[in-house]
């Protein structure tokens, strides 16, 4: 079994990016394809082993709760009907009883607070964490191979990709102190340095594994950048009493939170599917050759 059994799941933002689709839709159940994003990091979580599911999650968000439910009417209907293969579509949302948990974070008061929420379903376990905005394509899955790596190495685990110099604003930004492979042992953390100041290159994405002691952190923790109680002060406040790595893991990271990379994200894995990938790729090469004819 993983040592790892619990993951926190943030998805209490309003995916302003989104708008309008998202005045009436959560961010997190918007469609890669035929699943909603939310929906991969869960898989992402269970090939990982994780048992327990916590989101939190904000006012407005119920079609999250909604979707791991159990739709009896509809399974019956479809089982009546002899569609086996809807109903074996279904079998992804479905949560064995009393596995997920829905919190509240009653004010938007950034990353830190979210995970803070947790602190009393977490008790003294390592746990993960898991931005569903961050889609990261590999097999085995992102968080896999950091359970993996941290059951070597213990400690405050974030997961890193290599970015362009020119991008490191955008991002956390690990100090790196020593590398050993896809480990890197961190000084600690620089949220979105200038390009001429950026302590490396390797920058942090939404996949964390955390010892329970970031809650007496996130406790103390005050505001910081943007005026938000930022996870990233509480991770770099126990460097040195536990020690913090990043890993970087094998596999394809799509931004998920702007338009753009949703895009990407959808392309990628409509082409990835080997009853789309053929269709669609014709397509998108023949709208691409019209494109620069027309040109």
């Amino acid at each position: 079994m993983t040592h790892i059994r619990k993951a926190v799941f943030p998805v209490a933002g309003m995916g302003t990016r989104f708008l309008p689709a998202t005045k009436s839709i959560p961010k997190e159940m918007l469609t890669l394809v035929d699943r909603p994003l939310i929906q991969y990091a869960v898989d992402e979580a269970r090939e990982a082993g994780i048992e327990e599911f916590i989101f939190v999650s904000a006012a407005g968000k119920g079609a999250l709760e909604d979707y791991f439910d159990t739709a009896a009417l509809l399974e019956h209907r479809l089982r009546e009907k002899g569609k086996t293969a809807a109903l074996d579509a279904l079998a992804c949302s479905h949560m064995p009883e009393g596995a997920l948990t829905i919190l509240r974070q009653a004010q938007p008061l950034g990353l830190g607070h979210a995970v803070r929420q947790a602190r009393h379903l977490i008790g003294k376990e390592s746990f993960a964490v898991l931005l569903p905005d961050d889609v990261i394509m590999g097999a085995p899955g992102a968080l896999k191979q950091m359970v993996q790596a941290h059951a070597r190495v213990g400690g405050h685990m974030v997961a890193t990709l290599d970015v362009p110099r020119a991008d490191t604003a955008s991002y956390g930004v690990l100090d790196v102190a020593q590398q050993q492979g896809r480990i890197a042992h961190a000084r600690g953390m620089v949220e979105k340095p200038a390009p001429d100041a950026a302590p490396s290159t390797q920058a942090v994405v939404g996949r964390y594994i955390l010892e329970s002691a970031i809650f007496d952190r996130l406790a103390a923790l005050t505001p910081g950048a943007g005026g938000e109680l930022q996870l990233t002060d509480a991770i770099n406040a126990d460097v040195d009493a536990i020690g913090v790595t990043g890993y970087r893991f094998a596999g394809e990271r799509f931004d998920c939170g702007s338009v753009q990379g949703y895009v990407q994200a959808t392309a990628a894995y409509a082409m990835a599917r080997s009853d789309l990938g053929g269709p669609f790729a014709d397509f998108v090469n023949q709208r691409t050759g019209a494109q620069q004819m027309a040109a």
